[in-house]
């Protein structure tokens, strides 16, 4: 008689079926976690709300966008700009749960080892699209509008979800070197707040000094930035928006994941040796 004949027993898939069973478990524990950490649950909702009310209402006077209210061409940075906060979780999560020795207990389970990752970004980046929504819908309240229709609405939220999944594989990474929830909190900072505040978030790239201007013209965020700008306000020749933005956030988010899923991936293992 094999294990899977004995009634009651649950067997666990094989091959892709299996890993993928695997990676949902994870994520759901993690998932889980969220909601029974109130604390956390209430400072990942309230950050993005502050981030909308306090940018808008001290830059939205000071800062003219021609043709553009400053709400519509806000939103799109804050929701960028908080997805990769969002991502940072993903670094101080794990670097709990390695020393909680809750990674050493997954290693001894029958699983796949790339779930114990997998599982972990899933969860963020299913909070994540929760932070991107909430912000969308705080905007709404507050005159945001999207104005390209809701094809590039639907868009938009995939954009920027596509783009926090990739950041979550670069702090995956950060984490596992850091080792320390502490270490990894002061580490993701260094990343976090150049590319984010050195972007077209905020203000257009044109009024930053030209040293300046080349980096956050050329750096991931501000194409992630800009691709949701074009989704929501459609093309724009003050402020450059077209079509291909799009295609090359994407394209970057993918870049980004693959480096990062591979480095991820050997540091955890190193890890574990």
């Amino acid at each position: 008689m094999t294990a899977g004949a004995v009634v009651g027993v649950r067997t666990r898939p094989d091959g892709l079926a299996g890993t993928a069973a695997d990676i949902v478990t994870v994520a759901k524990r993690n998932f889980i976690r969220v909601f029974r950490t109130p604390e956390l649950l209430v400072f990942s909702t309230i950050q993005p709300i502050m981030f909308v009310l306090l940018f808008n209402y001290v830059f939205g006077g000071a800062i003219p966008i021609p043709g553009v209210d400053y709400i519509n061409y806000l939103i799109p940075g804050i929701i960028i700009q908080t997805a990769v906060f969002g991502a940072s979780n993903t670094a101080i999560g794990l670097t709990e749960d390695l020393q909680a020795g809750i990674v050493d207990r997954f290693r001894s389970l029958p699983m796949a080892r790339s779930a114990v990752l997998a599982g972990r970004v899933l969860a963020d980046t299913l909070r994540n699209l929760w932070v991107i929504l909430l912000s969308i819908g705080v905007g709404y309240v507050i005159g945001f509008r999207f104005q390209a229709g809701l094809v590039n609405a639907i868009l938009a939220v995939l954009v920027a979800t596509l783009f926090a999944f990739a950041m979550s594989w670069v702090f995956a990474a950060m984490g596992l070197l850091t080792k320390t929830p502490e270490a990894a909190q002061a580490a993701v900072f260094v990343p976090i707040f150049p590319f984010t505040f050195a972007s077209s978030a905020f203000v257009p790239t044109e009024t930053m000094p030209g040293w300046l201007q080349v980096f956050a013209e050329n750096q991931p965020v501000t194409f992630a930035i800009n691709a949701m700008r074009y989704l929501v306000l459609g093309e724009n020749e003050f402020l450059n928006l077209n079509a291909g933005q799009v295609g090359l956030a994407v394209l970057w988010s993918l870049l980004i994941f693959g480096v990062f899923f591979y480095l991820a991936v050997r540091l955890y293992r190193r890890s574990g040796e």
